[in-house]
């Protein structure tokens, strides 16, 4: 890519609905894209090109991180994002060397210890603030833990002290009715004191939250995810030759947009004003990031119906988009959330590609089972950075 891509004056727009994709509804037999009533985006299923991409590899959930990774062309299982450092600079905080960040959830235990909500019902930011602010500051041994609010229930934990290392297991089980795990060490024998030292202050901490919030409900307990230090990789600019921004509401995904290389843009919270703030800059990039979360919270709630009027009010915003007129706009997820499953899942994710110079089809529908006809295909998700590029003349030719 390095060798091949070039500067040219076209504009590219990567719109991930996260979560898109879905499954069945037991009544209907219609998943929460085929339910939508999305006519912009059949329109352009119609006359672009279209497939199914899998993040990961067939049968592998991704998360979040290695989920977008694969969208920006980096390949999940080379490089290793982890979602607390994503968590971390997504807020601007100053992560520095050694540091261990991790990605925390207020969550819900009963008298039993056992979990009744992994996210505290979604406590508001303003009461999630008022709980870092009590666990803040937290030190055992020579290591300190810094406490950050990022949004609704989600925090930063950031283990800071010599020696330590990230390679350690998460406490959040991903199911109800057990009790968060202990953290513990992962490394080989060579790492493992670092590691060890790791686990021994995130146990610790995990012990002083449990004890600061026991009548502090829904929110009394929290768990650690995605332990993580700060990776180094080539970014976007560098690969692609891109001027690159990103437009998204939740700190995670501008954490992951400034890690490769992307100016994170100042935004409101509706879709609509994601749009509005790509109108306003849109003279002054080459390439655009814009991030709907919805879809993936209101799987994750189980919520069906309410994924689906996500889904529909991205495609009220598709017409003042394209009055921008990107010369590629590409249109997927970083990974399926059913509601059915109510967390992420290893299904394909249904993409479409929009173009002068695309093939058309014979996509009629941006859905699952329409686009699975589709002239890409079935294909990996790393992929798609290079199609875009193809598809808007930045790519050179390769060979003699």
């Amino acid at each position: 890519m390095k060798q091949l891509s070039r500067r040219t004056p076209s504009k590219i727009v990567l719109l991930v609905i996260d979560g898109v994709g879905g499954l069945p509804h037991p009544e209907t037999g219609n998943t929460e894209l085929e339910t939508a009533a999305t006519p912009n985006l059949d329109r352009l299923a119609a006359g672009g090109v279209c497939g199914l991409a899998d993040p990961v590899a067939p049968g592998i959930t991704p998360g979040s991180a290695p989920g977008h990774a694969a969208l920006f062309g980096y390949d999940p299982l080379e490089i290793e994002i982890g979602r607390g450092v994503l968590e971390a600079v997504g807020i601007d905080f100053d992560l520095k060397p050694g540091d261990v960040a991790a990605r925390g959830n207020f969550c819900s235990v009963d008298g039993a210890g056992l979990i009744t909500d992994r996210r505290a019902g979604r406590i508001a930011t303003g009461k999630s603030s008022e709980l870092c602010r009590r666990l803040d500051g937290f030190v055992t041994g020579d290591v300190s833990v810094f406490v950050t609010p990022v949004r609704e229930h989600r925090f930063v934990a950031v283990f800071r002290g010599d020696g330590l290392a990230s390679d350690v297991t998460e406490t959040d089980p991903q199911e109800l009715g057990v009790a968060p795990l202990p953290v513990e060490v992962l490394s080989p024998v060579s790492d493992r004191t670092a590691a060890g030292k790791t686990a021994a202050a995130a146990n610790a901490f995990i012990e002083h939250v449990k004890k600061t919030l026991a009548d502090d409900k829904p929110a009394n307990m929290a768990l650690l995810r995605g332990f993580s230090t700060r990776p180094t990789f080539d970014r976007i600019p560098e690969v692609y030759k891109l001027s690159a921004a990103a437009v998204t509401v939740y700190p995670m995904y501008r954490g992951l947009a400034r890690l490769a290389g992307m100016e994170s843009l100042e935004t409101g919270t509706t879709i609509t004003d994601e749009i509005e703030t790509l109108r306003r800059h849109w003279d002054g990039y080459d390439f655009f990031f814009v991030h709907v979360k919805g879809a993936d919270s209101a799987g994750e709630d189980g919520d069906f119906e309410r994924k689906v009027a996500v889904i529909e009010e991205v495609d009220r915003v598709i017409p003042a988009l394209l009055e921008l007129r990107p010369d590629v706009l590409v249109v997927t997820g970083d990974h399926s959330t059913p509601a059915k499953l109510r967390g992420h899942s290893w299904h394909p994710v249904p993409l479409l590609l929009s173009a002068k110079t695309c093939r058309p089809d014979g996509v009629a529908a941006f859905a699952e089972t329409d686009c699975i006809t589709g002239g890409l295909g079935r294909f990996p998700a790393v992929r798609i950075m290079a199609l875009a590029m193809a598809h808007a003349e930045k790519l050179a030719k390769f060979g003699a």
